[in-house]
């Protein structure tokens, strides 16, 4: 019976660690894909000015065809903050934001670049 427990927390140790490799490089494609959404709604949608001279309406109408195709994860307010997500973060610091992704031992994922003050920060920006 010690043998299995003992194989069976290799196993266990395994598949934590691969589980939470595969946790953060799904967290970094997430990241770096709302970073790129803001970039498109800025560049494409704005003309690259940081507001917008047509008001909200295209980012409603952007949210109800993105939330039927994926979900409610794009909704008004987070197309929002993905604006200005990529307003905060300019090409040169995305890749010092993504890797301030980090977990703990609970696989509690952290952003750093969500700290309260960042929030702070973006929610101040309009």
């Amino acid at each position: 019976m010690e043998k299995v427990n003992d194989l069976y927390g290799n196993i266990l140790n395994i598949l934590k660690r691969y589980r939470a490799d595969a946790y953060k490089a799904v967290n970094t494609a997430m990241v770096i894909s709302y970073w790129q959404i803001g970039k498109e709604i800025v560049e494409n949608e704005q003309g690259g000015n940081i507001k917008a001279s047509y008001g909200d309406e295209i980012l409603q109408s952007l949210s109800k065809k993105l939330k039927s195709d994926f979900g409610k994860g794009f909704s008004y307010s987070n197309l929002r903050n993905f604006r200005l997500f990529y307003l905060t973060y300019p090409k040169e610091q995305i890749c010092y934001a993504v890797r301030s992704i980090s977990q703990n031992a609970d696989n509690e994922t952290s952003y750093a670049l969500l700290g309260s003050k960042t929030i702070k920060q973006l929610s101040n920006y309009n």
